[in-house]
């Protein structure tokens, strides 16, 4: 492990919202990030800000090459493995079974899903080897973020939701697969959580308005971060299998 820094994380999705959320959190408790995202100009704005424990890789999270250069530049610039990796990466798609746009659905499955899988893929592959070794002395984490409509059938986003499920079911696959094996594998479920998110989705500004109303005051990134920091600060032998969290008055989904 790197001498400067008490663990070494990839976050995906690390340019906004929860992704960033995260990293912020990470840099503060003294880890070191390695950053995903396509923006590359807001990765640069965050190794400014950050400092030298951020280092920002540009590239889709869809890409295997790209999650590749993602653990070779946590060796590279930090000079130890990852040891978490924070399955953020993702986007939203508004509209109901009936109505969803199919060729948007596509771009969904491939972020959230078949993307999901090639970063799990990669991550437990190299934390189990690493595991044989280091468990229980030391923690191997991966945490996928979820969300409530993925365990919950919502009707504004069902077809969303159901991205979600999916990668649920894989969280729990991989869970079984290799928490014997001294990975731990967490997933963390937000409920309404006010970012970028619901613009990149296609919700309308009255729907947003009737979050407020209805659930507000509603999550930041920040309050989700703080979740993720939790599950992973725990002890090696404690695991942290699944967390939900809503904001207060969010009744459903």
């Amino acid at each position: 492990m790197s001498q400067m820094y008490s663990r070494i994380a990839i976050v995906t999705g690390a340019t906004s919202g929860i992704g960033e959320a995260t990293a912020r959190k990470f840099v503060e408790a003294g880890y070191a990030i390695i950053g995903n995202g396509r923006n590359s100009e807001k990765l640069a704005m965050l190794e400014q800000d950050l400092g030298a424990p951020f280092k920002g890789v540009a590239g889709d999270a869809t890409d295997i090459n790209v999650l590749e250069s993602l653990f070779d530049a946590a060796l590279r610039h930090f000079g130890a493995p990852a040891d978490i990796v924070i399955a953020n990466a993702g986007r939203g798609l508004g509209g109901s079974v009936m109505s969803a746009d199919l060729a948007q659905f596509e771009d969904l499955l491939a972020i959230n899903v078949t993307g999901t899988l090639a970063l799990l893929q990669k991550a437990a592959q190299r934390m189990v080897e690493i595991q044989r070794q280091e468990f229980p002395a030391r923690a191997a984490d991966i945490v996928i973020v979820g969300s409530v409509v993925g365990r919950h059938v919502s009707p504004f986003s069902a077809v969303y939701g159901s991205s979600k499920f999916a990668v649920h079911s894989l969280a729990e696959g991989l869970r079984r697969e290799v928490g014997p094996l001294g990975v731990r594998v967490s997933l963390v479920e937000p409920g309404i959580v006010i970012s970028g998110f619901q613009a990149g989705a296609g919700y309308s500004d009255d729907m947003v308005k009737t979050f407020h109303e209805k659930f507000g005051p509603l999550l930041h990134g920040g309050d989700i971060a703080n979740a993720i920091h939790f599950v992973v600060s725990q002890p090696p032998h404690v695991h942290i299998s699944d967390i939900m969290v809503r904001p207060t008055r969010q009744d459903y989904p």
